[in-house]
């Protein structure tokens, strides 16, 4: 058992009204540590968001205001990653692929220098605490086709579109 911390982490969020539903957008110690679509089947959990504080974060908020304009491809925020070593590695592979494209898990899998591991990115893609910043969206199956998207498939064909992924 680890030994527990000495100074509690403070957590707050703001929610941000999008094309795509209203996003909560958590802060801890002014970095974003999660951006959840609301009714996203995995990912942070709104009980660990904290207090609510709509004045959070101004710089993401305009940012994504951007992106959904379709003025904006790529983010400048402080972000901080919480996940396993693999987890992180995963993400910040996924926050490589270019706006207007997409990869397959495959790609990810080699590009973290996991072959043999595209199950274990799709789980990791899964657990994105950060979407659309870390463009989980981006990825489909090797087939070429949507494949799933904890947000829903609507909101990912809504977002590959956005960026002229899909005609």
């Amino acid at each position: 058992m680890s030994p527990a911390p000495t100074t509690a982490t403070v957590r707050r969020h703001a929610v941000v009204e999008s094309p795509i539903g209203p996003l909560a957008l958590v802060e801890e110690a002014g970095a974003l540590v999660a951006l959840s679509v609301e009714g996203a089947r995995q990912g942070p959990v709104p009980t660990s968001f904290g207090a609510r504080d709509d004045s959070l974060l101004p710089h993401v908020r305009e940012q994504l205001g951007e992106y959904f304009a379709g003025r904006l491809q790529e983010f400048d925020a402080d972000v901080v990653l919480h996940g396993t070593p693999f987890q992180v590695r995963v993400w910040n592979a996924l926050a490589q692929i270019p706006y207007g494209t997409t990869g397959t898990y495959g790609q990810v899998a080699r590009a973290v220098g996991a072959p043999r591991a595209a199950q274990a990115v799709g789980a990791a893609n899964g657990r994105n605490p950060i979407s659309l910043l870390v463009p989980c969206h981006r990825i489909i199956g090797a087939n070429g086709r949507l494949t799933g998207y904890a947000g829903g498939m609507e909101r990912k064909e809504y977002l590959l579109r956005l960026e002229g992924a899909l005609l």
